[in-house]
């Protein structure tokens, strides 16, 4: 069974027309989004969902899944902040949305195969979609609780106009993730990669280090897991007093890990993220795609 490709598109927001997400930054327009859908198709995915809000359903079948018809199968999930469990209600005064994994959520009645989570606004490469598209491809068919993440090399990460913040992960002799931890400020100082720590002062990191860049694979159990989970989230009284609290990706998968539920493979790639962090990105990030348009690795126009 081919894998689906699962990207989180829910925060584009009714104006998203002005967004970094639908920035046409190819040489004919096309967004960061595009090539992942065209790296995915090219490393064997089958299906691509995406899970947006409800309020720009039809300004998206238009603008975003119309270009697609005939190339691959396309389905939509909604993610909206009173999609909760029986029994649950939202905060007053809350607005912010239920973060990523619940986006994840929102694609269970949809999605019945092995599927790869993805931001919609960052470029990954073909080698990190080659990469977890064979891990998924190969899983037996009713495979659980084997799941994987492409870590990325920090150093081919980094932005040149800022710090960065990178999941930084740790994993054992079989490469299982044992552990993710959020660095908020990353950069590249003297010619060394370094970290700023908890007391406030920079410490080096190994060019090679695995990240998270938000790029994850599954199989449908763990939306079972993410269901019992997110009750466990909403009963807990400081989350819902917290308005911004979030159940996010990582904090899921490391709750799976630590208690012996699940695995999760740092697959290796030599691919080099990018995307626009910084407003100065922008520039950067259209030529690389250009070259990669001018090296033949991608034609002039993907659909």
């Amino acid at each position: 069974m081919k894998p689906t490709l699962f990207l989180l598109a829910a925060g584009m927001g009714s104006r998203y027309g002005g967004l970094k997400q639908l920035d046409g930054l190819g040489p004919n327009g096309e967004t960061i989004m595009d090539y992942s859908i065209y790296d995915a198709i090219q490393a064997g995915f089958g299906k691509i969902v995406w899970v947006i809000r409800k309020d720009f359903e039809e300004q998206f079948r238009t603008q975003i899944l119309s270009k697609y018809e005939g190339k691959v199968q396309c389905e939509l999930c909604f993610q909206a902040l009173d999609a909760l469990p029986e029994g649950f209600k939202v905060p007053e005064g809350r607005q912010k949305p239920w973060g990523t994994n619940h986006a994840v959520l929102m694609g269970k009645d949809v999605i019945k195969e092995p599927f790869c989570v993805i931001n919609c606004d960052d470029f990954y490469g073909r080698d990190a979609f080659m990469q977890i598209g064979r891990y998924l491809s190969n899983l037996p068919e009713g495979t659980r609780n084997q799941y994987a993440m492409v870590g990325f090399r920090v150093c081919n990460t980094l932005s040149e106009n800022g710090s960065v913040a990178r999941g930084v992960c740790a994993y054992n002799d079989k490469r299982h993730l044992t552990d993710v931890v959020e660095r908020t400020e990353i950069l590249r100082i003297d010619g060394v990669i370094k970290y700023k720590d908890e007391k406030g002062e920079w410490q080096p990191l190994e060019e090679n280090v695995p990240v998270s860049m938000n790029m994850w694979g599954f199989t449908p159990d763990y939306f079972e897991y993410s269901e019992s989970y997110f009750k466990e989230f909403l009963s807990d009284p400081k989350n819902m007093e917290n308005l911004k609290a979030e159940f996010f990706i990582p904090l899921m998968v490391n709750k799976l890990i630590n208690d012996g539920t699940a695995t999760c493979e740092v697959l290796d790639t030599t691919s080099k993220w990018f995307g626009v962090t910084y407003a100065a990105d922008r520039d950067d990030t259209v030529s690389r795609i250009k070259k990669l348009v001018d090296e033949g690795i991608y034609p002039s126009k993907l659909f």
